[in-house]
């Protein structure tokens, strides 16, 4: 038996996208951050090439209801700096909640992206929005259900 078994390489030029909507009201915020991460790289498709963005676009609405266990909401600490000395700040997810909801969403998934050549292009392919509205409706996004 002769078995012509070739490893599959995709091409750039052969990516294929679609757009998918997510509610992060519905499930906890690790468990939303790594599928949307899944999405954005693409490796739930059968086409998945390592170094090749086959990602796909993921619209996130509600950020602004986003659901923690634990006592996260005042124990989690995003920081940040100026570049200048003494320049780190802190806040806490409340604290974020309440100014930027769609940052934590953003870091939670920029944080389970590889960090490499496509990871910026897979981020800009990330659009998250506080509310229930989002302004893509025109590409019909399809919902995904989580569990």
């Amino acid at each position: 038996m002769v078995v012509n078994s070739k490893t599959f390489s995709l091409r750039t030029e052969d990516t294929s996208r679609e757009w998918f909507l997510i509610d992060a009201a519905e499930i906890p915020l690790g468990r939303t951050a790594t599928k949307i991460a899944n999405l954005l790289i693409g490796k739930s498709k059968v086409t998945y090439t390592p170094h090749v963005d086959n990602g796909d676009y993921v619209v996130v609405i509600n950020a602004d209801k986003l659901v923690v266990t634990g006592d996260k909401e005042i124990g989690k600490v995003y920081y940040r700096h100026s570049g200048f000395p003494g320049g780190i700040s802190d806040a806490t997810l409340k604290e974020v909640r309440a100014k930027h909801p769609e940052r934590i969403i953003e870091e939670a998934v920029k944080g389970m992206i590889p960090k490499n050549k496509l990871a910026s292009g897979r981020m800009a392919r990330l659009r998250v929005f506080p509310g229930e509205t989002h302004t893509h409706t025109a590409q019909t996004p399809k919902k995904v259900e989580m569990k």
